[in-house]
């Protein structure tokens, strides 16, 4: 009898797990359906209207659109899928359902202030964005909300007042660096490695790269005090980590609900570096005292971002937090919009032999320029601009609904009604196709380029309307280190075109003249940029 019973409960068992997967998969398929039912009578007991919706073949589940994103992402398609489906639909306001959750696309300028400035309290990052983000930026001031996000804010701000801001020495020893790459081709093998400089004129390199290391460089010695030397090492595991966590990341974020499908191995492995990277300058500052933190002056040679922040709190876990996301910002971001700026120069030697001329009547061909030089040449200004109306650092963001809520248009048959939002309804939103609406400019003329070229001429008598070029973002969430950015890539462009006098563009034949618009966290070149150098003859 015993072992007729081992056999029946040995084969319901085998049975049981056989069936498993049926009945989950079967259950999600209810929970889903449920959830879609009772999210459609809610809305439709409130006030506005819905928006145009992207058409699937499954809905609400949006497997097919689910692919087509993911798939957009790996190709570096996303504004040519955006501004399909915005086309299709004949509104720059749409939503659609992925696994059941409804999803509102937009780059309507008067959405994207609502959610940014005018409706700032019914939108913020939200529980999921801190939780698929958690492990990479923690607690940090681009994972929260409400009072943390307030707290992080107030701890970073002091470090981006003018002072801090127009202090510009700890540019120039990797200027230096960054000349001898150039002529390298690539990054050296080595701080001493003999580089004659004049035998790099028209060598090809991808200036994109050097300007990632250009930018870790400066940012490490800027924050930690302590310069990664990536420009003098070909391989950097620090560097090599920080972009594939950002590379999953992206992925993780996409994804949506079914981010647990991603896999992180190499994320995992990633994270430990850098944050065994950064734990080791941590200890360092928290050995001094807090009076020994207190009298260290800005004026003081090894003074660093990290010890202003120490001096607020001795919290590793926020220390660490606030530096890897200031981190992230201020390599990536400044990196990206240096890698364009080259990329449309090489393109426009018409457009750089001007720039080249403002810079040279304004500092001359060897004194490095000070801050108030960079904010004086207004030519300057409108390269770096029109660079960044092209080529917004962050292409897409996300906002969710905190509560019950509207955006201002884009529901109804003529999309002139308010759209009605569920509490939890995610917004995603995008400057790269609101700053290429064609229908947000003036037509083209003579003395107006089509909105696709790159033409610093245009700033000289037009402003955009607000809220219609928002590279930095706005409202509160605005970005606190803008003026650090862009002073930073004034002053490289500067000392670049004070070395250099021509670049040729080797990306012809590499992208055809249709450039790869990587846009992962922030909106790389995803072929780089591939240019030749040619010093300028001496006088």
């Amino acid at each position: 009898m015993s072992f007729t019973v081992s056999i029946s409960d040995y084969v319901s068992v085998k049975s049981a797990v056989a069936i498993l997967p049926g009945l989950l998969i079967g259950y999600a398929i209810i929970a889903v359906v449920v959830r879609t039912a009772l999210d459609e009578i809610r809305l439709a007991r409130m006030p506005g209207a819905r928006a145009a919706r992207v058409p699937s073949v499954m809905p609400p589940f949006g497997f097919d659109y689910l692919y087509v994103t993911i798939r957009a992402t790996m190709k570096h398609t996303n504004l040519e899928l955006w501004r399909n489906m915005f086309a299709q639909l004949g509104s720059h306001t749409a939503e659609c359902h992925i696994v059941g959750s409804r999803i509102i696309f937009t780059a309507d300028p008067e959405n994207i202030k609502a959610l940014l400035a005018t409706q700032f309290g019914d939108y913020g990052k939200g529980v999921p964005f801190h939780e698929d983000w958690k492990a990479f930026l923690g607690d940090s001031i681009f994972t929260t909300d409400g009072q943390l996000w307030q707290s992080s804010r107030q701890l970073i701000r002091p470090q981006f007042i003018k002072d801090r801001v127009s202090d510009l020495h700890v540019f120039e020893s990797h200027m230096q660096t960054l000349f001898r790459a150039i002529a390298n081709g690539g990054a050296l093998d080595g701080e001493n490695q003999p580089v004659d400089v004049e035998a790099g004129n028209g060598k090809p390199v991808d200036i994109s790269d050097l300007f990632f290391r250009f930018t870790l460089d400066s940012a490490t010695d800027f924050l930690l005090g302590h310069d990664v030397k990536s420009l003098s090492n070909p391989r950097q595991e620090f560097a090599d980590a920080f972009a594939e966590v950002q590379r999953v990341q992206s992925l993780i974020s996409r994804t949506q609900s079914m981010s647990l499908l991603v896999p992180r191995s190499s994320f995992n492995k990633g994270m430990k570096i850098i944050n065994d990277f950064i734990d080791l300058f941590i200890e360092r500052a928290l050995r001094l005292s807090p009076d020994e933190l207190a009298s260290k002056s800005k004026s003081d040679a090894d003074y660093t971002f990290l010890h202003a922040l120490a001096a607020y709190t001795r919290n590793r876990q926020t220390l660490r937090d606030q530096l890897i996301a200031v981190l992230l910002a201020g390599r990536d971001t400044t990196a990206c919009t240096l890698s364009w700026t080259v990329y449309e120069l090489a393109r426009h030697p018409e457009v750089l032999a001007k720039l080249r001329a403002e810079i040279l009547a304004v500092v001359g061909s060897t004194r490095p320029p000070t801050y108030d030089d960079l904010k004086s040449m207004k030519y300057l200004q409108n390269v770096m601009n029109e660079t960044l109306r092209l080529y917004p650092v962050v292409p897409f963001n996300v906002r969710l609904a905190l509560t019950d809520t509207t955006l201002p248009r884009g529901g109804g048959r003529d999309g002139a009604q308010p759209v009605k939002l569920l509490k939890d309804t995610p917004v995603a939103y995008s400057t790269l196709v609101m700053q290429r609406r064609e229908d947000l400019y003036p037509p083209p003329s003579a003395t107006f380029a089509p909105v696709n070229v790159f033409s610093p001429e245009r700033w000289a008598a037009w402003q955009p309307k607000p809220w219609q070029y928002i590279p930095f973002n706005g409202g509160p969430r605005i970005c606190i280190g803008r003026q650090f950015a862009l002073t930073e890539m004034a002053y490289v462009l500067t000392r670049l075109f004070q070395q250099y006098e021509r670049v040729d563009s080797y990306m012809g034949e590499i992208d055809g003249g249709n450039p790869k618009l990587r846009a992962e966290i922030v909106l790389q070149p995803g072929d780089g940029v591939k240019v030749g150098f040619w010093l300028a003859k001496k006088t």
